[in-house]
């Protein structure tokens, strides 16, 4: 019992530092170019980077935030669009742009 215990707890910060690399690569395509060129980051390309399956990492931000992966991705999004709004004179036009969207409208 004890021991189911402690790989139940090795797992859970294992899935921890996993979201936290999660939200660092996230930060890192929305605080870069990396949007402009790429476009926003797809499931796949997260997956690849953590080299686990887009169906594990799924299942993994389900669990750790309720959330499915692109609700996750966007969430994110929205979260870095909120914070340049508040903190730079850009229009919502020139933000929609550096977080990858070709057209403002899409950004709504």
């Amino acid at each position: 019992m004890l021991q189911n215990k402690h790989h139940e707890n090795r797992s859970k910060a294992a899935n921890n530092d996993m979201l936290t690399r999660v939200e660092e690569l996230l930060a890192g395509y929305f605080d870069t170019e990396k949007t402009l060129i790429d476009g926003l980051p797809a499931v796949e390309q997260l997956s690849g980077q953590l080299n686990v399956s887009s169906h594990y990492l799924s299942d993994m931000l389900r669990t750790l935030t309720g959330q499915n992966r692109q609700q996750h991705i966007h969430a994110k999004l929205i979260e870095k669009a909120k914070e340049m709004l508040s903190t730079t004179n850009l229009s919502i036009a020139q933000v929609a742009y550096k977080l990858g969207f070709e057209h403002p409208q899409s950004f709504n």
